[in-house]
């Protein structure tokens, strides 16, 4: 285990700042943070700088009422803060900077200000400057209708309220603010490895235009109403949905359920997953037996998670019965393959709660549910 550190981070309070503080405070929770931003008074920021054994310089203006305020906020601020570092510790930097900095503006010419004063202290002093030059970066926490596409489009769109799409076609750089968080940490543990020209980069980089990204996002809200999740194979789009569940309004995190009950207990629809198939929780009185039927291509998983019972199977034509004892004292998936007529019975005095996943969502016009009872009829058997 290393020694614990002093670590100062300008922008803590921001959406990249957030992310890192919590990321840094459960993977090395020895190390002290010293939270500071632009509003921050002189004395302290120069006590935390010449404390310092390592720098997050995340602080920044991007949304300036005057221009020059894009300078003063991110170059002069710079200059400042590495001539503090200069006169104690010497501690490596970490600067968050922006693929803007390559841009011909007010904005990129500040953010390359910023780099330039970062590089050279970090030559006078000998000590590593870590520069990242950031596309957009999206993730929980971040501040809608501010700078981020994405957290404007979730925010809005989850909300029932208008986007603006300019350019359907733009494309937009992304990066995952997870990602962002772990490339810092690397930086921090000293396991960061920089690019030809001495930069350093958060990996994977996505793209996705502006239209596709409004046309999924606004998937996602029309697929919770159906209670539907998205294919999450594909990274980005698990990393979007993510970041578009984080901007739910407060007070719509819950979707009714279709629940169909009779005398026997209930059945509750919980989840489609697409091409991953359905989850559902099956409710059974005591002493009832559910199911006598069987699939041609369906399978499906069972798991008792209360009560206790016997789940049966039995090939049609077949007179020989598999059974299986099942608990929620001990919980096990139970396989119910295709080509086995199977029941569930609730042997106990308590209802049983059984957790049901099928491979496919229910289509009442391929049902692919043939009704026969697992003890088979004489004539059956022969």
């Amino acid at each position: 285990m290393r020694t614990p550190m002093r670590i100062m981070i300008t922008g803590a309070g921001g959406f990249m700042g957030r992310n890192l503080c919590e990321v840094l405070r459960e993977q090395h929770p020895e190390d002290r943070l010293d939270l500071i931003d632009l509003a921050t008074p002189r004395q302290t920021r120069e006590a935390a700088a010449v404390e310092a054994d390592f720098v997050f310089h995340l602080a920044g203006v991007n949304r300036p009422r005057d221009p020059d305020e894009f300078m003063r906020g991110n170059g002069d601020f710079t200059l400042e803060l590495t001539a503090l570092l200069e006169r104690g510790k010497r501690a490596p930097v970490v600067l968050a900077s922006s693929i803007q900095a390559a841009l011909d503006n007010p904005y990129g010419a500040s953010k390359r200000a910023a780099e330039d004063a970062v590089a050279a202290y970090a030559r006078r002093c000998e000590t590593r400057a870590y520069l990242y030059r950031l596309p957009n970066v999206f993730g929980k926490w971040c501040r809608p209708n501010y700078n981020s596409v994405v957290a404007t489009f979730c925010h809005n769109i989850a909300r029932g309220l208008p986007i603006t799409v300019n350019d359907p076609a733009a494309q937009v750089p992304l990066v995952y603010i997870d990602d962002v968080a772990a490339a810092f940490v690397r930086a921090l543990e000293g396991a960061a490895i920089p690019d030809a020209e001495g930069r350093y980069a958060v990996k994977p980089e996505y793209r996705i235009t502006v239209g596709d990204l409004a046309a999924m996002l606004g998937r996602f809200r029309d697929m919770r109403d159906r209670l539907e999740c998205p294919d999450q194979s594909d990274p980005l789009t698990a990393k979007l949905y993510a970041t578009y569940l984080s901007f739910l309004p407060p007070e719509d995190f819950a979707r009714p359920t279709v629940t169909h009950a009779d005398a026997r207990g209930s059945f509750t629809e919980l989840l489609h997953l697409g091409g991953h198939g359905q989850v559902s929780v099956n409710v059974s009185r005591p002493h009832i037996t559910k199911g006598e039927h069987w699939h041609h291509t369906k399978h499906e998983k069972f798991v008792v998670l209360s009560g206790e019972g016997v789940i049966r199977f039995r090939r049609p034509g077949d007179a020989t019965v598999i059974s299986y004892r099942v608990s929620g004292e001990v919980p096990q998936v139970v396989d119910i393959p295709p080509g086995y007529t199977h029941n569930i019975e609730n042997t106990g005095d308590t209802d049983m709660i059984t957790l049901m996943w099928a491979n496919e969502c229910f289509d009442p016009a391929r049902p692919d549910t043939i009704r026969l009872p697992v003890e088979a009829p004489k004539e059956e058997a022969k």
